[in-house]
């Protein structure tokens, strides 16, 4: 399985490269967990943050995405997974190891707190590489100077606690594989205009830092910490 995910990644890699083509060339999808958290919530982000990937980075995503569970084998179907959520999360011992497999051989998890589900997610990352703690991307990672410019590191989508917004990563032999967005909720930003009411400058400012993740993701980019 090992090989024929990185065979698998690298032609969704040189799909992006050669995404002239009309014809999508692969799909993302979001995590499905359990534990009574609303994984499913914001149900338009990632449909629309495709859509403006699309239309400024040159992608070639699908814009219909799939639901795909922690534990299914379908998750090697995917370079980037989006999980999000407002409450409790537990990942079981299967669900870590698969995941963790994922991660090691090329996949991507962004975990977005859309407020509420901080001290689950924390308690279950630490599962996954047991022998790490989450570290804080500086404002210099790559992550935040892809085709838009964050000098200041995540945008402040919607205020929560009224706490910074923070980037934290994972990694797997110095490459980031988990980045997780907290006091930013950057998935409310991709929603729907009228879901929100955000104004456009804030919807934008979401939507070029979504933009930088999957370029950062699928374009294999500097990944050092």
């Amino acid at each position: 399985m090992k090989n024929s995910f990185k065979a698998i990644l690298i032609l969704l890699f040189i799909g992006v490269i050669c995404s002239f083509s009309k014809v999508p060339t692969y799909k993302l999808a979001v995590l499905k967990y359990n534990g009574g958290g609303d994984w499913y919530s914001n149900p338009t982000s990632l449909t629309n943050l495709i859509k403006y990937c699309n239309s400024t980075i040159s992608t070639n995503i699908n814009e219909t995405t799939d639901q795909v569970h922690i534990g299914s084998e379908e998750i090697f179907n995917y370079p980037f997974l989006h999980m999000t959520g407002h409450g409790n999360v537990i990942f079981s011992a299967d669900e870590i190891s698969n995941l963790r497999k994922y991660l090691k051989n090329g996949g991507f998890l962004h975990v977005d707190d859309n407020y509420g589900m901080d001290k689950f997610i924390r308690r279950e990352l630490k599962k996954l590489f047991p022998e790490q703690k989450l570290i804080e991307l500086p404002f210099s990672h790559p992550i935040f100077h892809q085709k838009f410019d964050f000098p200041d590191g995540l945008p402040k989508i919607h205020e929560h606690d009224n706490k910074p917004p923070q980037a934290f990563g994972l990694f797997h032999e110095n490459k980031l594989v988990v980045l997780y967005t907290y006091e930013c909720d950057l998935g409310d930003g991709w929603e729907d205009k009228e879901v929100h009411n955000d104004d456009d400058e804030t919807r934008t400012k979401a939507l070029k830092m979504g933009a930088n993740i999957i370029q950062f993701v699928l374009t294999l980019g500097d990944t050092q910490k």
